[in-house]
């Protein structure tokens, strides 16, 4: 006679250990989402101060630039944590600094900040429709190919544009260059949803410290600073995506 246990059942409950992992799992992503709404209130509280104390004339910074800066750090951050809204606020921060730097006639500065506004209406169109079956994109790898046509293109490039600076009598030619077209390119790998993009914003932000504090635009230098800080934090989030997968790390929720 059979023994009706030794027949296979069905809807098991997991195993105790698995229920353990699960329930770990949970709490630290609840944990996670706790931390990421104190970051936004503290973000949104810290916006407020700077931009109303600017135009109360309680703070000693143009009102444009402070804009920039908060604009700045918010598309940074939800770029981080790939939140399509990191576009649109991309694109005002952008526009914002057209002007800050025509103002101080940083006119290669501006002309660049012209040039995201157009690649941040790309990038935005991407991260929505860029994907598979023109879905959602995905965070990918540089190919052996196209990375090295970007490098060709990025030396070519900065060898071009510093000869031209260097006619226009600009005061750093080769560094203005330097840094133009690596920002150019890391947009554009941005836009495509590329890991490779960090490192070349990581190079970009660390002399654009150096070239701004120089050229007294200390808030702006303060701004590269959090952004060489959230670069780094990008690279690692989006590191994780590819390696863990994204059922362990999500994405914001894309929402137009």
């Amino acid at each position: 006679m059979g023994r009706s246990d030794a027949r296979p059942r069905t809807g098991r409950a997991p195993r105790i250990g698995t229920r353990i992992e699960v329930a770990f799992c949970m709490r630290r992503s609840g944990m996670r989402r706790r931390l990421e709404l104190v970051g936004y209130v503290l973000g949104a509280a810290a916006s407020a101060v700077l931009v109303g104390g600017s135009l109360l004339h309680r703070l000693p910074m143009d009102i444009t630039e402070v804009l920039g800066f908060v604009t700045g750090a918010w598309s940074v951050w939800l770029t981080v944590k790939e939140n399509i809204w990191n576009w649109p606020i991309g694109v005002a921060n952008s526009a914002f600094y057209v002007i800050v730097f025509a103002h101080a006639r940083l006119f290669a500065d501006s002309g660049l900040n012209a040039l995201y506004v157009i690649l941040g209406l790309l990038g935005w169109y991407w991260w929505l429709r860029g994907g598979e079956n023109r879905g959602v994109l995905h965070v990918g790898r540089t190919s052996v190919t196209a990375g090295a046509v970007l490098l060709a293109l990025g030396v070519l490039a900065t060898l071009g544009m510093t000869r031209f600076l260097t006619s226009v009598n600009d005061s750093a030619p080769f560094l203005d260059a330097l840094t133009t077209v690596l920002s150019l390119i890391a947009e554009f790998m941005l836009a495509r949803k590329l890991l490779e993009n960090w490192y070349f914003w990581m190079t970009a932000d660390v002399i654009y410290i150096g070239l701004y504090t120089y050229r007294s635009l200390y808030l702006t230098s303060v701004l590269y600073v959090i952004f060489l800080t959230m670069c780094v934090a990008g690279w690692w989030r989006w590191s994780a995506v590819l390696r863990l997968g994204r059922a362990e790390i999500a994405p914001e929720p894309i929402r137009a």
